[in-house]
């Protein structure tokens, strides 16, 4: 058990594990963290999970840890981790499973004011557009050959469709397709469970959220991102389905069978990995880089049917209902990327679990309008609760392998927040909030409650205090839409 005093405080909001704090640690962990966040994450198991994380085999610099930290699978989430490349390890624990989940912010020129009497039509616009659920199908029902080439091409198959404009790719981590993608390299079963769920929500955490601007603290990034005080934007969170987990389950079960063969030792078998140069390892790249195009895709369909909602309830009535994207963002990767780690400029693998990138200004790769501003963070918040918009910072770049928080984090199981909570009596309170409602159930609703998580304005300041990004705009909610 990790407890406080086996950490070093650096600052109000980091803190240091040390490599001798257990010997088979091959570096140090560094908590993005106040004292009180620490303390209340050490009802699960998180920090030992992060401690874990620090044998895996290749590690160089940290293993970091983010703010709303909370346990997962091997990997705490909320966890970022570089392995050398090509010869480190690759751990899908590291990665998770629903692979490429993220987060995407289409932005308006739509006063609040203007459409507050359509709220509750928009929502319903939304909910009937965009298909949620378990296991529920989506908008396109893809044919073999059609599914191999979302999965080659993810972004850039809707655009050929007609679901995206050159702005949306342009405005998408990678361009929305991450290159080395090898559809042959996911399972009969992966794909059957993918062919029916592109444009689907899911259910569990994802969301889709009509929120307002209401506050703005850097008037030059918010103007580039095109966000306005008052006006209302949305946020979408889901990721790569049935199809990203069972690639996920496939090659955790597969890398079981052949991680002693390379003569690796875990402290957890969750922590399963293999070395990036492998067969193994090189094939289950292949098939996270597939489930991350089709997560990108998955997204980009959303959109689309989000803005079919918006010209169905608003157009004719006001102006400017349309919707234009702000940025995509993934918080479920491993990337190959170059970082200078200990004075060195090391191609590493990234592994960025319920973390999400947040490159500063200048790091190629940006799309040229955000090249003065550094990259926009998108931090969802907890359904009824705030929402934030960040920038990365130069200080990220050297600190935290380019990285910041994802959200929230949950501090109840959704267990003890079904126990906790009731559905019904949380719609009711949040619909007298103003906030519009549309869920699939009523459980999947108390689950997913705001205190179920942490405080979102905390982990914000935290990750600001800490230096690694920068506050652009705090969001408030009017529409949410639960699978």
């Amino acid at each position: 058990m990790v407890r406080l005093q086996d950490m070093t405080r650096i600052s109000p909001y980091e803190w240091v594990i040390s490599q001798d704090f257990r010997n088979d640690m091959r570096v140090p962990v560094r908590l993005f963290a106040t004292q009180e966040i620490l303390e209340a994450v050490m009802e699960d198991n998180s920090l030992e999970q992060a401690v874990n994380a620090a044998t895996l085999p290749g590690l160089v610099g940290e293993v970091l840890v983010m703010p709303d930290m909370h346990q997962g699978y091997g990997f705490p989430i909320g966890a970022v981790a570089a392995t050398t490349y090509p010869e480190g390890a690759i751990s899908p624990g590291g990665i998770g499973y629903d692979i490429n989940c993220g987060v995407r912010l289409l932005a308006s020129q739509i006063d609040l004011n203007e459409v507050e009497a359509e709220l509750d039509s928009l929502a319903t616009a939304i909910n009937q557009h965009c298909p949620s659920g378990v296991g529920g199908d989506g908008v396109v029902r893809l044919s073999k050959s059609e599914l191999e080439a979302v999965c080659r091409d993810g972004s850039r198959w809707a655009f050929k469709q007609g679901y995206a404009t050159e702005a949306d790719l342009r405005r998408t981590e990678e361009s929305g397709r991450l290159e080395g993608a090898d559809p042959g390299k996911i399972s009969p079963r992966a794909g059957e469970r993918g062919r029916p769920q592109m444009g689907s929500l899911g259910a569990g955490n994802h969301f889709i959220e009509v929120d307002v601007v209401e506050q703005i603290f850097d008037p030059e990034a918010a103007r580039v991102m095109g966000l306005s005080e008052g006006c209302l934007v949305v946020q979408i969170h889901c990721g790569s389905r049935g199809l990203g987990h069972q690639v996920c389950s496939d090659y955790v079960d597969r890398f079981q069978a052949v991680v002693h063969r390379y003569g690796i030792k875990l402290p957890d078998r969750e922590l399963v990995c293999a070395p990036l140069n492998s067969a193994e390892g090189q094939d289950y790249l292949a098939a996270m880089r597939a489930a991350a195009n089709y997560a990108f895709a998955n997204r980009q369909v959303l959109a689309h049917q989000a803005r079919r909602a918006f010209e169905e309830t608003l157009a004719g009535k006001i102006k400017r209902w349309q919707l234009y994207q702000v940025y995509d963002i993934a918080h479920n990767m491993g990337k190959v990327e170059t970082h200078v780690i200990g004075g060195k400029s090391l191609k590493v693998c990234v592994h960025r679990k319920g973390a999400t990138r947040a490159f500063g200004p200048g790091t190629p790769g940006l799309p040229s309008e955000y090249r003065s501003t550094g990259q926009p963070v998108l931090v969802p918040g907890s359904m009824g609760t705030a929402s934030w918009v960040l920038v990365g910072t130069e200080a990220s770049m050297q600190r935290s392998l380019g990285s910041s928080c994802h959200g929230a984090g949950r501090v109840w199981s959704r267990h003890k927040a079904k126990k906790s909570v009731r559905g019904e009596t949380l719609r009711q309170e949040l619909e007298a909030a103003g906030i519009h409602i549309r869920a699939g159930s009523m459980a999947g609703l108390a689950e997913e409650a705001p205190q179920a998580y942490k405080d979102v304005d905390e982990v914000v300041e935290t990750v600001i205090g800490a230096g690694i990004a920068r506050k652009v705009a705090r969001l408030r909610p009017v529409v949410v839409i639960k699978g």
